[in-house]
Formats: C-alpha cells, structure tokens, sequence
C-alpha cells in the first residue's frame, strides 16, 4: 500500500494487522512440526501449518477487497428484507441449526461446531459460529443505530434487540460456550454504546445468568474445567493438564525463548498448540519478549481503531468501528487470559494468528470494513511544500483584501471631514440667524409687555383716559416698528 495514495491511519491498521498475521503463520508452522513430520503434497492441505500459509494471503486479499466496499450497506434500511445484516444474520442461523445436525456437522473434541466439505483434493471446514459472532454484531449496530432515539424503550425496542441476539447465542451455547458467552458480553456492550438503558441491561441479567449456568451444568466438561481452574492441583493429569503444559511453556521460554522452532510443548505435550494456545507456543519459543511483543501489537491494533472512532463523522462508521475494535480486543484479551490461566478454559482463538481459516478470513473482512471507515474520515494529506504555498497564497489574498477595506475607510474618512467642514459653516450661519432673531425678539418683549399691563383687569371694566392714552402710544410704535 503506498502511503502517498492512502490514508496512513488505514495504512498503520493494515500494517499491524499484516504483522499478526505473518507472526501467526510462522509459529502456527512451529508448532506443526514434529519429529516425524513430512510432506505429502496430495496431503497438502490436511497440515494445519500449510494451509495457513494459504490463508495467510487469502486474507490479505479479502482484507483489501472488503476495504474498497461501502460500509453503509450494513445499515438497516426501511425494508429490513433488502439488508445484508440480515440475510447474513438469518443464513447464520440456519448454518447453526444445520451444525448441529449429525448428517451436517461434524464432531471434534466432544464438540460439534464444524462442516467438513469434501472437494476431492482438499476437505475444507467452516465454522458457522465465527460468522454467527460478526452477523449478531452488524446487526446489533444496525438496529441501535436505525432506533437510536428509541433504545431507551424497554419493550419497543430493547427487547427486541435481545431476543434476536438469544438466537444464535442459544444454538452455540449448546456446542461452544465460550463464543456464546462472547457475543453475549459483545451485543451487551453495544447496546449500552447505543443508547439502551443500563437498568433494562440488568433487568434480564438474572435469566440470562441462569441460562449460562443451566448450559454449564448440562455439560460435565464445562464444570470440570470450572473445577481445574479453582483447583489445578487436584486436576494436573486430566482436566487442568492443558493449563498446565501451557504455563509450563511460556516459563520455559524465560525472557528471550528458546529460537523459533526450538520448542518442546508442541511434541504432543500441549494440546491445541495451533489454535487456541498458540500464544503459549510464541512464549516458549520467543519469550517474555515474543509475547510482549504480541501483546504491544494488539495494543496499537486498539489504539489505532480508537483513533478512527475518534476522528470519524458519520455517526454509523463511528459505531462500527468501534464494535469491530472492541470485538478483536475483548477476544485477544480472553485468549490470553485463558492461556496464561487468568481465565478458565474456553475454545476462543487469538484473532489473526491461531490456526484456523474459518476466523481469520472473516476477521480480516471485519477488518477491511475498519479499513473503509478509516480511509474516509481524514483527507488525504497534502506535500508540505503545497501545503505551505497554498497558505501562502491564501494569507497573500487576504492582505489585498484588507488593504483594499483599508483604502475604502480613509475615503469615507475624507467625506466625512468634508462633511464636517461645510457642517461648520452651515452650523455657523445658523447662529448667526438665530442671534439676530433672538436680538429683534428682544427688543419687542417690552411694548408687549407694556400692552399685557393694562389688560391685567376685571373682565368688562372699561379703560379709563390714561390707559386709552398708553394703548395708542405702544400702537403707534410698534406700528412705527
């Protein structure tokens, strides 16, 4: 992928992902080999360390294929038929309840979970549960997003939600508890993402718990292993004894491990070294440092995807990003807490690097879809060269620009002294005018006063002879006037 054409925060995503993936199919390879080991290439693909080198660029391509695919197609549209969330959600389903059929399914470690197909040259198995996990969680986000106003609402809505996801979480239950109890954990807390109410979580909590333990009991391997991780002493050689072999693995390994391909666990003394306790194999063979450096990897893995929830503006790609982050955490971080015996026994693959098609082609989709989000939140950055000229240019525009505001104010300011000048002039003209009408006024004020005088009397009085006598001077001047 060249940086200069795609986004780098995808680019990171895809690098770390790419890296899990190659560490994850050397060490699946390590653990493959026994001292017996030999190729047969019509039996090529029954070797569970050289079909993942099949997978390994198998889901490069359906990472990079998913990433050029428009992630708003998982919505929930008006017509709920037309939704890819849930045809993929209701042929999950299907496959589950076909699973479990003897004639269907096939049955490993006291397990049916898989389909074998024959091909002739190849036999291939598929997991219907992997895909059960990621169609419950499309159309999880799908529903909380299209009824986000309403996810407060316990039976319009809530409910709802929680008896689809019971589906396929009650058909794998029966055959795989602990991805059960992961899409469990996994819907819960997008529902809480999505607006539901923490209080209607609980409200069904107690039949919910009651389930899990009715699916415990009704299965004495679940409760034995519950047992060995109470007590690992009392059940070192039989149930506890994974667990064991898979401590004992990452302390042999002590800080720098013993070489790749150095390793002793895998000559059959741990079982599942290729899928579920493949990480016990790295710390044996890597160690302290090996696993860190897994660890680490996951940790940018989930810092990188937080980055893209952060930054992204659809509110949709927002909560699917965070939902396919949040999945491949939570299950990297049960996978180790199992191997390092942190956690009780549970059949869950480390995401991109335990053996297995099944997973890591369909979480390589999920994470092409991350990919999608990612690319079209941020812009593609400019050189800095442009980028700097196209600011200089900008900044050159708006000095003209200012200069030209500038030019127009001292215009106006010109007109206005102008104005203010010939005001002066009027202004003083005017004074003028009013201080010869206030002198003329003046002078008229004592003849009036002179008249108003005599006229101070009862009404119908007659004037007498001296004050007819005033009455016709004051006429006579202010006729004279």
């Amino acid at each position: 992928m060249d940086m200069s054409q795609e986004n780098s925060l995808s680019y990171y995503i895809a690098v770390v992902v790419v890296i899990l993936m190659a560490i994850g199919t050397v060490f699946v390879f390590s653990a493959s080999a026994n001292v017996g080991f030999d190729i047969e290439l019509q039996h090529f693909y029954d070797l569970p360390s050289l079909r993942q080198i099949i997978f390994f660029p198998l889901a490069i391509l359906i990472m990079f294929l998913f990433a050029r695919l428009d992630y708003h197609k998982l919505q929930l549209g008006n017509d709920l038929k037309k939704s890819p969330a849930v045809w993929l959600l209701a042929t999950s389903v299907v496959l589950l309840m076909l699973v479990l059929v003897p004639k269907f399914g096939t049955e490993i470690n006291q397990a049916r979970r898989w389909f074998h197909i024959n091909l002739g040259f190849m036999k291939l198995s598929f997991q219907p549960s992997e895909l059960a996990k990621w169609a419950t969680l499309f159309f999880m986000v799908g529903f909380c997003f299209k009824y986000k106003d309403e996810m407060h609402l316990f039976k319009k809505r809530f409910l709802p939600a929680i008896s689809v996801m019971a589906i396929p979480v009650g058909l794998i239950i029966i055959e795989d508890f602990g991805t059960a109890a992961l899409i469990t954990i996994l819907s819960v807390m997008v529902l809480l993402i999505g607006g539901a109410n923490w209080r209607h979580v609980l409200a069904p909590a107690p039949i919910g718990v009651l389930a899990f333990i009715g699916a415990i009991i009704a299965a004495p391997h679940r409760v034995q292993r519950l047992a060995a991780f109470w007590n690992p002493e009392k059940w070192a050689d039989t149930v506890a004894y994974q667990a064991n072999q898979s401590l004992i693995a990452l302390g042999s390994g002590g800080l720098f491990g013993k070489g790749i391909g150095c390793g002793v666990s895998k000559y059959g003394h741990l079982p599942e070294d290729t899928t579920d306790f493949i990480f016990a194999i790295i710390g044996e063979e890597m160690g302290f440092v090996g696993t860190l450096a897994v660890i680490s990897l996951f940790i940018v893995f989930v810092w990188l995807g937080i980055k893209v929830v952060k930054n992204c503006r659809d509110e949709y790609g927002k909560f699917l990003a965070a939902a396919i982050v949040m999945t491949i955490g939570v299950q990297a971080a049960l996978n180790i807490g199992v191997v390092t015996v942190v956690l009780p026994t549970k059949g869950l693959p480390l995401p991109f690097v335990s053996a297995g098609g099944t997973s890591m082609l369909l979480t390589a989709a999920a994470v092409g879809i991350l990919l999608n989000i990612a690319k079209q939140i941020v812009p593609k950055s400019e050189p800095v060269a442009a980028s700097v000229s196209s600011a200089a240019a900008k900044f050159q525009m708006q000095l003209i620009d200012h200069k030209e505001v500038l030019e127009s104010l001292e215009r106006q300011a010109a007109e206005l002294s102008e104005s203010d000048e010939l005001f002066e002039r009027e202004y003083a003209q005017v004074q003028e005018q009013m201080t010869e009408y206030r002198n003329e006024h003046d002078k008229q004020i004592p003849p009036l006063n002179a008249v108003k005088k005599p006229l101070k009397r009862n009404a119908g009085e007659p004037l007498d002879t001296q004050e007819l006598a005033e009455l016709s001077g004051i006429a006579k001047r202010l006729a004279g006037k």
